[in-house]
């Protein structure tokens, strides 16, 4: 339970739910007690009643007695009825309350969950697959929610019910009350073996599920691939052994839950049997009547569902506390990002980088040694070098999405560290290597950073990132919808979108990560022309593994292995015969052997 306490918060925050829950339980459970002694005195009526008007046999008074016995039996039927009706109106409002505060915690903890993932740095997501981010907010809050909600909820019926039957049964006779009671305890603790097992075997049957539909899945996506090599026998093989195993366990399964009713129903029919046994002696020895007989048969069923939901709830609880620990495990990761003096204010764009030296925490790749460079605002600067060297890694240190190992990143003189984050990322525009579009139209793609972008700057910033005279080709223009991960466009397109996006957002630093990758030469001039507008009077990064996207810097840098090896403006490294002067060539060939 004590992963579960976090919860206690929630339960603090409905606990006008939980009181009235509790209290409707009880009321419920106190109109469920009233038919069964109601129906005691009916049967010892009917015994007695009988007698009499046997007794009146050939007299007028026969009539009587039988009149008075009927119109006793209607009031009994009635009061029944009646109890009956306001025990199902009490347990429609149980429900109203307690399971409408799960699902009001579950919406909480959902929110809770979400907002906590949304502060978690760069290298959280990194280091956990996203899988396991849905299952820990989707799955494992919804086993959660069936310990706040049911479990509570039937654990409290459960309580309440033993505290009302339990002492109304032991009035009438104690010996009868244990005998009709021995087989519950065992109908508990079968219950709960059982459904462990239903549990065990459901998530592997969900595991199983799951590596087919992934299968299916990847098999579909690489179509094209899977004909042209001529593998699709191979793949009709691997998902008949994938589905043999899935129809295997949910066979084992099904032989699992055939057994669940046969075996609550033998048992509970045990408990009525000891009932009627033990019940029948003590009628014969005059201590019992029929009438408690049939009552304590209704209290034996009143209990069954209880005891029998215990080993229920004792396996929700279980599978919630692993649950919650999951989430838990979550909750409580900190973000290291953190802001010194929560700094805010204008951002003019001056960048120093003092010996800067990172290590990826989670692969434990240095990928900066001692890194400076410093760009005035307004100026620009070009960071190129082969993969691997060190360029993307500047790009998230200057959004803070890590902190540096050792050294310094500063803007405006001031430590990044010390600025908001909102304010640093506020104020950079940036083009990721690996553009990412959401499934909304190209505007809203474009408006992203800036909700209030009207038409007019929307189709501007498009104009910059020469994507216009694409759009209007699409029959809806800008509304045009995108499919998953931006799927309606061509990979050039995408990074155009992308390149908008950045501007679009009018940001004091503009960073473009190897933006340019997907387009071919001439649509890449056409937007490096365009860029030249764009970087006046703002500080622009570059960073790119091609030359001709470097020459429209002030300064350029090449990176090698995490270090700088040259630096300069572009002519100035073209006279050093060194890295850039060799990677330049070799890509001016390239450029001319294409044509």
């Amino acid at each position: 339970m004590k992963d579960l306490a976090h919860l206690n918060k929630y339960f603090f925050k409905y606990k006008y739910h939980l009181i009235l829950g509790t209290v409707f339980i009880i009321i419920s459970n106190l109109f469920g007690v009233i038919p069964a002694v109601v129906v005691r005195h009916s049967f010892d009526l009917i015994q007695g009643s009988f007698q009499v008007f046997n007794g009146f046999e050939g007299f007028n008074l026969q009539k009587d007695t039988y009149d008075l016995f009927a119109s006793s039996i209607l009031i009994f039927g009635l009061v029944i009825l009646a109890a009956a009706i306001l025990k199902g109106i009490f347990m429609f409002f149980m429900r109203q309350t307690i399971i409408v505060m799960s699902r009001l915690i579950e919406y909480d903890l959902k929110n809770e969950i979400y907002e906590h993932y949304q502060t978690l740095p760069l290298s959280f997501y990194r280091k956990n697959n996203t899988g396991d981010l849905m299952n820990r907010i989707s799955e494992d809050v919804s086993r959660v929610r069936m310990y706040v909600g049911p479990a509570i909820m039937y654990g409290i019926n459960l309580f309440t019910m033993f505290l009302i039957v339990i002492p109304f049964m032991l009035s009438i006779n104690v010996e009868l009350t244990l005998y009709s009671l021995l087989p519950l305890p065992f109908l508990s603790f079968s219950i709960y073996y059982v459904n462990n097992i239903i549990n065990k075997r459901s998530e592997e049957i969900q595991e199983s599920l799951s590596d087919l539909s992934t299968f299916v899945q990847e098999a579909f996506s690489g179509i094209r691939v899977i004909k042209a090599f001529v593998r699709e026998q191979d793949y009709n093989d691997k998902f008949s052994a994938a589905s043999n195993d899935y129809k295997n366990k949910s066979l084992k399964l099904a032989f699992v839950q055939s057994l669940f009713f046969p075996l609550i129903m033998s048992l509970i029919g045990l408990s009525v049997i000891l009932t009627v046994y033990v019940g029948s002696i003590g009628i014969l020895q005059g201590e019992l009547s029929t009438g408690n007989i049939a009552e304590f048969i209704i209290y034996v069923n009143m209990l069954t569902w209880p005891v029998t939901a215990l080993g229920w709830i004792t396996s929700i609880i279980q599978r919630a506390a692993a649950s919650q620990k999951r989430v838990n495990e979550f909750l409580h990761t900190k973000n290291d990002i953190v802001s010194g003096k929560n700094i805010e204010k204008e951002i003019e764009g001056d960048l120093i980088f003092e010996k800067v030296k990172f290590t990826y925490p989670d692969s434990g790749i240095e990928a900066l040694k001692a890194v400076s460079f410093s760009v005035k605002s307004g100026e620009s600067i070009a960071i190129i070098g082969t993969t691997g060297s060190g360029k993307s890694t500047i790009a998230n240190l200057l959004c803070r999405m890590y902190d540096t190992t050792a050294g310094e990143v500063k803007i405006d003189g001031i430590s990044i560290k010390d600025y908001s984050l909102s304010t640093v990322r506020g104020n950079i525009g940036y083009v990721p290597q690996d553009v990412f579009l959401f499934s909304e139209s190209i505007a809203d793609n474009i408006a992203f950073g800036n909700q209030k972008l009207s038409d007019a700057q929307i189709r501007q910033a498009s104009d910059h990132a020469n994507l216009t005279e694409n759009i209007d080709r699409f029959p809806k223009g800008f509304q045009t919808m995108l499919g998953e991960r931006g799927i309606t466009l061509s990979g050039g397109q995408k990074q155009r979108v992308s390149i908008a996006r950045a501007i679009a957002r009018e940001p004091k630093i503009l960073i473009m990560d190897d933006c340019l990758s997907a387009v071919d030469t001439k649509t890449e001039n056409s937007i490096l022309n365009s860029m030249k507008k764009i970087m006046v009077g703002r500080t622009t990064v570059i960073i790119s593994h091609r030359v001709s996207s470097a020459q429209l810097a002030d300064k350029i840098i090449v990176l090698d292995d995490g270090l700088i090896v040259e630096q300069g403006s572009h002519q100035e490294l073209m006279g050093l015969e060194g890295t850039y002067k060799s990677l330049y060539q070799k890509q001016i060939q390239g450029e001319e052997l294409s044509v």
